[in-house]
């Protein structure tokens, strides 16, 4: 007997990211799956009395998109902060931050997140001076967009206990005055986080609400999983919670944290991660470390020196001689190993730690990752792929680093073709993924679309970047699902798949490359149910 399907999607434009069916027009969904994909010609078959029929009206018809680089919760907590994105100077700050202060008299802490670089009176670099003079009664902590620093006022200097300064973890800076104060600008995690463990969190029930945000948003841009770079057992039964009740509308990947003090004996509870969460929808297959910051604060380690600063190659979070024991010990474990490093200098101490785990472990298919890749030295290109090492990479970082850009000025124009080498990584042969680092950027994947189309070379002889459209979406959606070893179940429309799948607005092939950057979602499917219906 003949059964018929549940959902019938038909007249669709159909991108499969299937290299043995690339295109289609129907696709036909049974439970969790797909049942069939091909012409809408052959797709009745599946129509019955109860099956719900969707005409795409030749929109565009995708796999589920795939962050591969994501926040989930700690991107949802940041939306009942101050939202800096949109601020472009010291005047639309001070509106910003007096309208939240009088909007909520009762928060003890104002947190704000998303602010550029500098921001300060006539484009100077935040100092508690200058947040004093928005509101000192209060403490007030504002982080810059990428996450690396902080600026805090007095107030909030006073009350962490970091005005006259502090001892720091490696890579993280208090920045001091002539005065022998604090200034106000934090850098690393080891310098403002104290300031996180005073500010309070909001509660079980609100941080749920604020977590369904968060989803909502992912649904309707046609997110149908993300790769969360931040976790551990707690965060994990959080989602799990999420999932048995219902309201978990997408897939999430958490590794485990790894700092420089983590025991190699600590890595017991990635895989109390890992066996304990086996889910379609809630799953961990490995670990996260810091190699270095960023290039704005000067705290992302290069090769050479910065820009107008002789001698200062940025700073290490991990040295060697950490990082590669515990890499060893979590891939003897069976742990995929991921690692932000943003500077050329930590991205090569990455490769020779995986170079070492390799020499010493033995080969396998461990997929091991490195995260941002903003510099990159020529000569470590290859061992991308000599390695097996997936890049995974965010199209919307290089539009905030661009010429005129602190990122830029802090690397010097002799190095702005080694950076954000997308295509030059993708012709080596290195597996390439895309992702946004939400909340440090807008989720929206449109906007990584199209910057990774639109991306021009930052001076004349520099090697070009842009990325074809097929070449992108197979980054957000098939390869996506390959770095993370789910290639098998889900990241193309192919019948046996789940049917993760969003339908576009409009026809992605034919519209201006501008106008992706409007585009939305107006479907999107997680496992044959529709999260989200424009």
């Amino acid at each position: 007997m003949f059964h018929h399907a549940d959902v019938l999607i038909t007249h669709a434009q159909a991108l499969t990211m299937d290299r043995a069916r690339p295109r289609a027009e129907a696709v036909a969904v049974k439970g969790e799956r797909i049942v069939f994909v091909g012409p809408t010609a052959e797709a009745d078959a599946w129509r019955g009395p109860q099956t719900q029929v969707i005409d795409a009206g030749d929109r565009t018809l995708l796999p589920g998109l795939i962050d591969s680089h994501f926040h989930l919760l700690w991107g949802s907590l940041t939306l009942d902060n101050i939202q800096g994105e949109a601020l472009t100077n010291y005047a639309e700050l001070t509106e910003a931050v007096q309208s939240y202060a009088q909007a909520q008299p009762n928060r003890s802490w104002l947190m704000g997140n998303g602010l550029i670089y500098p921001i300060g009176p006539e484009q100077q670099v935040l100092t508690r001076h200058h947040l004093d003079a928005i509101i000192a009664d209060r403490p007030l902590a504002l982080m810059a967009f990428d996450y690396h620093t902080m600026f805090a006022n007095t107030r909030a200097l006073e009350l962490a206990g970091l005005l006259h300064g502090a001892e720091c973890s490696p890579g993280s800076e208090i920045v001091m005055g002539a005065d022998g104060l604090a200034t106000g600008e934090l850098r690393e995690p080891g310098a403002f986080g104290r300031i996180y463990e005073l500010a309070p969190l909001p509660d079980a029930a609100r941080q749920k609400e604020l977590l369904r945000q968060g989803l909502v948003q992912a649904a309707r841009y046609g997110l149908t999983s993300v790769h969360n770079m931040n976790g551990n057992l707690d965060e994990m039964a959080f989602y799990a919670a999420l999932e048995e009740a219902g309201e978990l509308t997408l897939r999430v990947n958490v590794p485990f944290s790894v700092t420089p003090d983590t025991p190699p004996e600590a890595l017991s509870e990635a895989i109390a991660m890992r066996d304990a969460y086996l889910s379609d929808k809630v799953r961990s297959t490995g670990v996260k470390f810091f190699m270095d910051g960023v290039v704005e604060s000067g705290t992302a380690l290069l090769l050479e020196a910065y820009a107008g600063q002789p001698g200062y190659c940025g700073k290490a979070i991990f040295e060697a001689e950490q990082f590669t024991p515990l890499a060893l010990a979590a891939d003897r474990l069976g742990l995929q190993i991921i690692v932000h490093a943003i500077g050329d200098g930590a991205v090569r101490r990455t490769l020779d730690g995986y170079e070492t785990v390799q020499r010493t472990n033995g080969r396998r298919d461990s997929r091991h990752r490195i995260e941002h890749i903003e510099l990159l030295h020529p000569a470590d290109l290859p061992r991308f792929r000599e390695l097996g090492v997936v890049a995974s990479m965010q199209p919307l970082h290089e539009t905030v680093s661009v010429p005129g850009q602190l990122w830029a000025k802090q690397v010097g124009e002799s190095r702005w073709g080694c950076a954000f080498p997308w295509q030059t990584l993708r012709a080596s042969g290195a597996p390439l993924v895309f992702g946004s680092d939400w909340p440090i950027v807008s989720q929206n994947p449109y906007l990584g679309i199209h910057a990774a189309l639109a991306r021009q070379p930052w001076g004349p002889g520099l090697p070009e970047q842009a990325q074809s459209l097929a070449d992108t979406l197979a980054a957000y959606t098939r390869d996506a699902a390959y770095a993370e070893f789910q290639e098998g179940v889900k990241g193309q429309l192919r019948r046996g798949m789940l049917a993760d799948m969003v339908l576009l607005a409009g026809n992605i092939e034919t519209m201006p490359v501008e106008a992706i950057k409007g585009l939305s979602a107006a479907l999107t499917m997680v496992g044959g149910k529709i999260v989200y219906q424009a």
